[in-house]
């Protein structure tokens, strides 16, 4: 859970606790209507949240073996673009898609 969600989470929960029990005494502006939309939204967003940590846990580790793939490939890309320019003259380096110029 983002630290930014829950804190929001938090001082969400102990405001619709601090309604409830004063709702009496706050005089208006603030209905029982009102305060379950509140929870509602609460809720919805602890079950959003809940869910985008599930993502976040099955994401990382397919970023990070994604990441290692691409270093690889940049690995092979530089060694074999140092190979071909080392061979060739360098007007010959764009017929093996290599755009660098001297």
């Amino acid at each position: 859970m983002s630290k930014t969600v829950e804190l929001q989470i938090e001082k969400s929960r102990h405001l619709v606790e601090g309604l409830r029990k004063h709702l009496s005494g706050i005089g208006g502006g603030v209905t029982n209507d009102e305060i379950r939309q509140m929870e509602q939204a609460l809720k919805e967003l602890e079950a959003a949240n809940a869910e985008v940590d599930r993502l976040r846990d099955e994401l990382s580790p397919k970023v990070k073996q994604m990441n290692e793939v691409l270093a690889r490939v940049k690995e092979a890309y530089a060694d074999k673009k140092k190979t071909l320019k080392g061979y060739y003259p360098q007007e010959r380096w764009a017929d093996y898609g290599i755009p660098d110029k001297r």
